[in-house]
Protein backbone atom coordinates (compact mmCIF):
# COMPACT_ATOMS: atom_id res chain seq x y z
CA UNK A 1 0.00 0.00 0.00
CA UNK A 2 2.75 2.50 0.77
CA UNK A 3 4.27 2.03 -2.75
CA UNK A 4 0.85 2.84 -3.87
CA UNK A 5 0.81 6.12 -1.67
CA UNK A 6 4.19 7.11 -3.16
CA UNK A 7 3.16 7.49 -6.81
CA UNK A 8 1.48 10.55 -5.46
CA UNK A 9 4.47 12.57 -4.13
CA UNK A 10 5.04 13.85 -8.26
CA UNK A 11 2.16 16.07 -7.85
CA UNK A 12 2.79 17.01 -4.15
CA UNK A 13 6.66 17.68 -4.67
CA UNK A 14 5.85 19.59 -7.58
CA UNK A 15 3.34 21.74 -5.90
CA UNK A 16 5.86 23.22 -3.28
CA UNK A 17 8.27 25.29 -5.86
CA UNK A 18 5.12 27.67 -5.64
CA UNK A 19 2.69 27.29 -2.67
CA UNK A 20 3.79 28.51 0.80
CA UNK A 21 2.99 24.90 3.38
CA UNK A 22 -0.18 26.12 5.31
CA UNK A 23 -1.04 24.74 8.44
CA UNK A 24 -4.65 24.46 10.01
CA UNK A 25 -6.04 27.39 9.70
CA UNK A 26 -7.73 28.21 13.61
CA UNK A 27 -10.64 30.36 13.80
CA UNK A 28 -11.22 32.96 16.18
CA UNK A 29 -14.09 31.54 18.43
CA UNK A 30 -13.20 28.72 20.53
CA UNK A 31 -13.51 25.68 20.03
CA UNK A 32 -11.42 26.14 16.65
CA UNK A 33 -12.86 23.61 13.92
CA UNK A 34 -9.28 22.10 13.72
CA UNK A 35 -6.62 22.73 16.50
CA UNK A 36 -2.82 21.21 16.32
CA UNK A 37 -2.04 20.39 19.59
CA UNK A 38 0.86 18.62 18.93
CA UNK A 39 3.74 18.96 16.08
CA UNK A 40 7.38 18.37 15.24
CA UNK A 41 6.99 14.20 14.23
CA UNK A 42 8.53 12.80 11.15
CA UNK A 43 5.44 10.88 8.70
CA UNK A 44 2.94 9.86 11.85
CA UNK A 45 1.36 6.70 10.89
CA UNK A 46 -0.20 5.72 14.04
CA UNK A 47 -1.96 7.09 16.68
CA UNK A 48 -3.31 5.90 20.10
CA UNK A 49 -4.00 7.27 23.79
CA UNK A 50 -4.03 5.53 27.09
CA UNK A 51 -4.71 7.14 31.04
CA UNK A 52 -4.05 11.25 29.27
CA UNK A 53 -1.48 10.51 27.01
CA UNK A 54 -1.02 10.42 23.26
CA UNK A 55 1.55 7.79 21.50
CA UNK A 56 2.45 8.81 17.47
CA UNK A 57 4.30 5.89 15.63
CA UNK A 58 6.68 7.61 13.50
CA UNK A 59 8.02 5.95 10.23
CA UNK A 60 10.55 7.66 8.63
CA UNK A 61 12.91 8.00 11.91
CA UNK A 62 11.59 4.66 13.44
CA UNK A 63 10.57 5.97 16.71
CA UNK A 64 7.23 6.38 18.74
CA UNK A 65 6.94 9.19 20.61
CA UNK A 66 4.87 10.38 23.59
CA UNK A 67 3.06 13.40 25.04
CA UNK A 68 0.44 15.05 26.86
CA UNK A 69 -1.74 18.07 25.81
CA UNK A 70 -0.14 20.77 26.00
CA UNK A 71 3.15 19.58 26.67
CA UNK A 72 6.31 19.02 24.23
CA UNK A 73 6.70 15.67 22.72
CA UNK A 74 9.33 13.40 23.99
CA UNK A 75 10.65 10.01 22.34
CA UNK A 76 9.30 6.59 24.09
CA UNK A 77 10.86 4.22 21.58
CA UNK A 78 13.51 4.81 18.75
CA UNK A 79 15.38 2.07 16.74
CA UNK A 80 12.47 0.36 15.38
CA UNK A 81 12.39 -0.37 11.79
CA UNK A 82 9.67 1.19 9.93
CA UNK A 83 6.56 1.53 12.83
CA UNK A 84 3.59 1.71 11.43
CA UNK A 85 0.93 1.22 13.53
CA UNK A 86 1.03 1.43 17.57
CA UNK A 87 -1.45 0.78 20.76
CA UNK A 88 -1.41 1.19 24.30
CA UNK A 89 -2.89 -1.52 26.79
CA UNK A 90 -2.35 -0.64 30.59
CA UNK A 91 1.73 -0.91 31.16
CA UNK A 92 2.22 -2.19 27.35
CA UNK A 93 2.95 -0.97 24.40
CA UNK A 94 2.43 -3.15 20.91
CA UNK A 95 3.13 -1.72 17.64
CA UNK A 96 4.11 -3.41 13.98
CA UNK A 97 6.41 -3.00 11.31
CA UNK A 98 5.53 -2.25 8.00
CA UNK A 99 7.19 -4.00 4.98
CA UNK A 100 10.38 -1.97 4.54
CA UNK A 101 13.21 -4.79 3.53
CA UNK A 102 15.07 -4.22 6.67
CA UNK A 103 15.61 -6.80 9.24
CA UNK A 104 12.49 -6.56 11.49
CA UNK A 105 9.51 -6.01 8.72
CA UNK A 106 6.16 -7.44 8.71
CA UNK A 107 6.15 -8.06 12.24
CA UNK A 108 4.39 -7.34 15.74
CA UNK A 109 5.92 -6.88 18.74
CA UNK A 110 5.34 -5.50 22.41
CA UNK A 111 7.13 -3.80 25.01
CA UNK A 112 6.93 -2.64 29.03
CA UNK A 113 9.00 -0.08 30.31
CA UNK A 114 12.30 -0.72 31.50
CA UNK A 115 12.11 -3.94 29.42
CA UNK A 116 13.61 -5.02 26.13
CA UNK A 117 11.17 -5.10 23.19
CA UNK A 118 9.92 -8.72 22.28
CA UNK A 119 9.19 -10.20 18.92
CA UNK A 120 5.53 -11.54 19.36
CA UNK A 121 4.74 -12.74 15.73
CA UNK A 122 6.52 -12.75 12.39
CA UNK A 123 3.28 -11.73 9.92
CA UNK A 124 5.47 -12.41 7.05
CA UNK A 125 6.61 -15.89 8.27
CA UNK A 126 2.52 -16.04 8.68
CA UNK A 127 1.58 -14.63 5.04
CA UNK A 128 4.37 -16.76 3.79
CA UNK A 129 2.91 -20.14 5.16
CA UNK A 130 -1.19 -19.51 5.36
CA UNK A 131 -1.83 -16.91 2.53
CA UNK A 132 -4.96 -15.81 3.63
CA UNK A 133 -6.34 -14.13 0.72
CA UNK A 134 -5.89 -16.94 -1.94
CA UNK A 135 -3.85 -14.88 -4.05
CA UNK A 136 -1.03 -15.87 -6.39
CA UNK A 137 2.19 -14.42 -4.30
CA UNK A 138 5.05 -14.84 -6.39
CA UNK A 139 5.57 -14.42 -10.72
CA UNK A 140 7.17 -17.13 -12.50
CA UNK A 141 10.25 -15.18 -11.72
CA UNK A 142 9.96 -15.97 -8.30
CA UNK A 143 9.54 -12.32 -7.44
CA UNK A 144 6.79 -11.12 -5.34
CA UNK A 145 3.71 -9.59 -7.46
CA UNK A 146 2.60 -7.26 -4.50
CA UNK A 147 3.52 -6.52 -0.89
CA UNK A 148 3.16 -9.89 0.60
CA UNK A 149 2.77 -8.18 4.13
CA UNK A 150 2.50 -4.90 5.50
CA UNK A 151 1.42 -4.48 8.52
CA UNK A 152 -0.57 -0.93 8.76
CA UNK A 153 -2.22 -0.81 12.04
CA UNK A 154 -2.57 -2.57 15.58
CA UNK A 155 -4.96 -2.59 18.01
CA UNK A 156 -5.31 -4.33 21.28
CA UNK A 157 -8.42 -6.15 22.96
CA UNK A 158 -10.88 -4.40 25.52
CA UNK A 159 -10.70 -5.02 28.59
CA UNK A 160 -9.78 -8.68 29.66
CA UNK A 161 -9.44 -9.92 25.91
CA UNK A 162 -5.67 -10.23 25.73
CA UNK A 163 -5.68 -10.94 21.90
CA UNK A 164 -4.11 -8.21 19.46
CA UNK A 165 -5.73 -7.45 16.16
CA UNK A 166 -3.44 -6.29 13.41
CA UNK A 167 -4.39 -4.94 9.56
CA UNK A 168 -2.40 -6.20 7.03
CA UNK A 169 -2.37 -4.56 4.40
CA UNK A 170 -0.76 -6.68 2.69
CA UNK A 171 -1.86 -9.47 3.32
CA UNK A 172 -5.80 -8.52 2.61
CA UNK A 173 -6.37 -9.76 5.76
CA UNK A 174 -6.96 -8.85 9.72
CA UNK A 175 -4.95 -10.92 11.69
CA UNK A 176 -4.94 -11.94 15.67
CA UNK A 177 -2.90 -12.77 17.83
CA UNK A 178 -3.13 -14.57 21.24
CA UNK A 179 -1.15 -14.03 24.37
CA UNK A 180 0.99 -17.03 23.50
CA UNK A 181 2.16 -15.46 20.10
CA UNK A 182 0.04 -18.08 17.98
CA UNK A 183 -1.63 -15.85 15.08
CA UNK A 184 -4.27 -16.50 12.91
CA UNK A 185 -7.04 -15.16 10.44
CA UNK A 186 -9.63 -13.04 11.88
CA UNK A 187 -11.02 -11.64 8.93
CA UNK A 188 -10.47 -11.61 5.44
CA UNK A 189 -12.37 -8.76 3.54
CA UNK A 190 -13.53 -9.52 -0.38
CA UNK A 191 -11.96 -8.53 -3.36
CA UNK A 192 -14.21 -5.44 -4.24
CA UNK A 193 -15.71 -5.48 -7.83
CA UNK A 194 -18.02 -2.87 -8.16
CA UNK A 195 -17.05 0.24 -10.14
CA UNK A 196 -14.14 1.29 -11.07
CA UNK A 197 -12.83 -1.70 -9.63
CA UNK A 198 -15.01 -4.13 -11.61
CA UNK A 199 -12.57 -6.58 -14.09
CA UNK A 200 -9.09 -4.49 -12.79
CA UNK A 201 -5.96 -7.05 -13.10
CA UNK A 202 -4.64 -8.52 -10.30
CA UNK A 203 -2.28 -10.92 -8.66
CA UNK A 204 -4.28 -14.19 -10.63
CA UNK A 205 -7.53 -14.64 -12.91
CA UNK A 206 -9.68 -16.25 -10.07
CA UNK A 207 -8.83 -12.43 -7.94
CA UNK A 208 -9.98 -9.50 -10.59
CA UNK A 209 -10.72 -5.82 -8.69
CA UNK A 210 -9.69 -3.92 -6.10
CA UNK A 211 -7.88 -5.49 -3.02
CA UNK A 212 -9.31 -4.62 0.26
CA UNK A 213 -6.25 -3.55 2.21
CA UNK A 214 -6.89 -3.25 5.72
CA UNK A 215 -5.23 -0.10 6.81
CA UNK A 216 -7.39 0.86 9.88
CA UNK A 217 -9.10 -0.71 13.12
CA UNK A 218 -10.95 0.79 16.13
CA UNK A 219 -13.47 -0.41 18.81
CA UNK A 220 -17.03 0.78 19.15
CA UNK A 221 -19.22 1.80 21.87
CA UNK A 222 -20.82 -1.10 20.60
CA UNK A 223 -17.97 -3.09 21.20
CA UNK A 224 -17.73 -3.99 17.94
CA UNK A 225 -14.45 -4.14 16.09
CA UNK A 226 -14.48 -1.86 13.07
CA UNK A 227 -11.80 -1.64 9.81
CA UNK A 228 -10.93 0.31 6.96
CA UNK A 229 -10.06 -0.68 3.75
CA UNK A 230 -8.17 0.94 1.48
CA UNK A 231 -9.84 -1.12 -1.91
CA UNK A 232 -6.89 0.02 -4.13
CA UNK A 233 -7.29 3.36 -3.89
CA UNK A 234 -10.09 3.39 -6.42
CA UNK A 235 -12.68 6.67 -5.37
CA UNK A 236 -15.43 5.90 -3.93
CA UNK A 237 -14.92 2.00 -2.98
CA UNK A 238 -13.54 2.24 0.56
CA UNK A 239 -15.27 -0.20 2.86
CA UNK A 240 -15.56 0.48 6.46
CA UNK A 241 -16.55 -3.48 7.99
CA UNK A 242 -18.31 -3.59 11.30
CA UNK A 243 -17.37 -7.27 12.69
CA UNK A 244 -18.05 -9.10 15.78
CA UNK A 245 -15.06 -9.24 17.85
CA UNK A 246 -14.89 -12.73 18.58
CA UNK A 247 -16.28 -14.99 15.47
CA UNK A 248 -15.31 -11.92 13.09
CA UNK A 249 -18.32 -11.87 11.28
CA UNK A 250 -19.51 -8.95 9.22
CA UNK A 251 -22.18 -7.13 10.88
CA UNK A 252 -22.78 -4.31 8.77
CA UNK A 253 -20.37 -2.66 5.88
CA UNK A 254 -20.40 1.22 5.21
CA UNK A 255 -19.35 2.27 1.60
CA UNK A 256 -18.43 5.09 -0.60
CA UNK A 257 -15.05 6.03 0.98
CA UNK A 258 -11.95 6.92 -1.51
CA UNK A 259 -8.99 5.37 0.09
CA UNK A 260 -9.25 4.95 3.59
CA UNK A 261 -6.76 5.10 5.85
CA UNK A 262 -7.73 5.08 9.17
CA UNK A 263 -11.05 4.67 10.92
CA UNK A 264 -12.51 5.82 14.59
CA UNK A 265 -15.98 5.57 16.05
CA UNK A 266 -17.32 8.40 18.36
CA UNK A 267 -19.64 7.68 21.91
CA UNK A 268 -23.02 8.38 19.26
CA UNK A 269 -21.78 5.91 16.93
CA UNK A 270 -21.15 8.01 14.23
CA UNK A 271 -18.56 6.57 12.57
CA UNK A 272 -15.04 8.99 11.38
CA UNK A 273 -13.21 7.89 8.13
CA UNK A 274 -9.82 9.24 7.03
CA UNK A 275 -9.11 10.41 3.39
CA UNK A 276 -5.03 10.70 3.07
CA UNK A 277 -5.62 11.51 -0.44
CA UNK A 278 -8.81 13.23 -1.13
CA UNK A 279 -8.30 16.42 -3.24
CA UNK A 280 -5.06 14.97 -5.04
CA UNK A 281 -5.47 15.73 -8.68
CA UNK A 282 -5.60 12.63 -10.83
CA UNK A 283 -2.79 11.53 -13.43
CA UNK A 284 0.70 11.40 -13.39
CA UNK A 285 1.73 14.49 -14.56
CA UNK A 286 2.56 18.05 -12.80
CA UNK A 287 -0.21 19.54 -10.40
CA UNK A 288 -2.24 22.44 -11.91
CA UNK A 289 -1.12 26.14 -11.32
CA UNK A 290 -1.17 27.48 -7.89
CA UNK A 291 -1.65 23.91 -6.40
CA UNK A 292 -2.56 23.93 -2.74
CA UNK A 293 -1.40 20.58 -1.30
CA UNK A 294 -2.33 21.92 2.58
CA UNK A 295 -6.23 20.88 1.10
CA UNK A 296 -5.51 17.38 0.01
CA UNK A 297 -7.14 15.03 2.54
CA UNK A 298 -10.34 14.92 4.83
CA UNK A 299 -12.16 12.95 7.76
CA UNK A 300 -15.71 11.69 6.81
CA UNK A 301 -18.23 11.63 9.36
CA UNK A 302 -21.09 8.87 9.34
CA UNK A 303 -23.65 9.76 11.76
CA UNK A 304 -26.72 6.49 12.87
CA UNK A 305 -28.70 7.67 10.51
CA UNK A 306 -26.16 7.69 7.64
CA UNK A 307 -25.78 11.53 7.40
CA UNK A 308 -22.37 12.12 6.11
CA UNK A 309 -20.15 15.56 6.59
CA UNK A 310 -16.41 16.05 6.06
CA UNK A 311 -14.11 18.10 7.73
CA UNK A 312 -10.89 19.05 5.77
CA UNK A 313 -8.11 17.97 7.47
CA UNK A 314 -4.26 17.43 5.46
CA UNK A 315 -3.23 14.53 5.34
CA UNK A 316 -4.62 12.98 7.83
CA UNK A 317 -4.02 9.39 8.43
CA UNK A 318 -4.40 7.61 11.90
CA UNK A 319 -7.66 8.61 14.12
CA UNK A 320 -8.45 8.18 17.67
CA UNK A 321 -11.80 9.48 19.93
CA UNK A 322 -10.57 10.27 23.33
CA UNK A 323 -13.04 11.71 25.90
CA UNK A 324 -15.39 12.34 23.21
CA UNK A 325 -13.28 14.73 21.05
CA UNK A 326 -12.24 13.52 17.80
CA UNK A 327 -7.72 13.24 17.14
CA UNK A 328 -6.17 12.58 14.16
CA UNK A 329 -2.77 12.81 13.43
CA UNK A 330 -2.09 15.39 9.70
CA UNK A 331 0.56 15.91 7.52
CA UNK A 332 1.26 12.27 8.11
CA UNK A 333 3.09 11.52 4.77
CA UNK A 334 4.60 14.98 4.23
CA UNK A 335 8.25 13.51 4.22
CA UNK A 336 7.08 10.80 2.04
CA UNK A 337 6.45 13.82 -0.19
CA UNK A 338 9.58 15.57 -0.18
CA UNK A 339 8.52 18.18 1.75
CA UNK A 340 11.35 17.40 4.27
CA UNK A 341 11.53 16.31 7.90
CA UNK A 342 9.21 17.47 11.19
CA UNK A 343 6.06 18.58 9.90
CA UNK A 344 3.48 16.06 11.03
CA UNK A 345 1.14 17.13 13.73
CA UNK A 346 -1.80 15.61 16.01
CA UNK A 347 -4.68 17.64 15.64
CA UNK A 348 -7.96 17.77 17.40
CA UNK A 349 -11.08 18.33 15.22
CA UNK A 350 -14.14 19.74 16.30
CA UNK A 351 -17.67 19.08 15.29
CA UNK A 352 -17.81 22.28 13.76
CA UNK A 353 -15.61 21.22 11.39
CA UNK A 354 -17.67 18.96 9.79
CA UNK A 355 -20.16 20.25 7.26
CA UNK A 356 -22.06 18.96 4.05
CA UNK A 357 -19.74 17.99 0.96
Amino acid sequence: MVQRLRSAAVFLVAATASVVLATPVHAAPAPAPVTVVATGFDDPTGLSNWAGRFYVSESSTGEISGFAPGARPYTRLNKIPGPSGVDRKFETFYFVTGEAGTPGASTLYSTVTGKPRHRIADLAAYELANNPDGQQQFGPDGAPLDALSNPFAVLAGRGFDNRVFVADAGANAVLVAAPDGKVSTFFVPPVVTTGPCKGRPNNDPQHTGCDPVPTGLAWGPDGNLYVSTLSGEAPGQGRVYVLDPFGGKVLGTISGFSAPTGVAVGDSGAVYVSELLEGLPAGDGPPPAGFDPSTVGRIVRVDRAGVRTAAQVTMPLSLKVVDGQLYSTAWSTAGIFGFGAHLGQVVRVDGSAFVRS
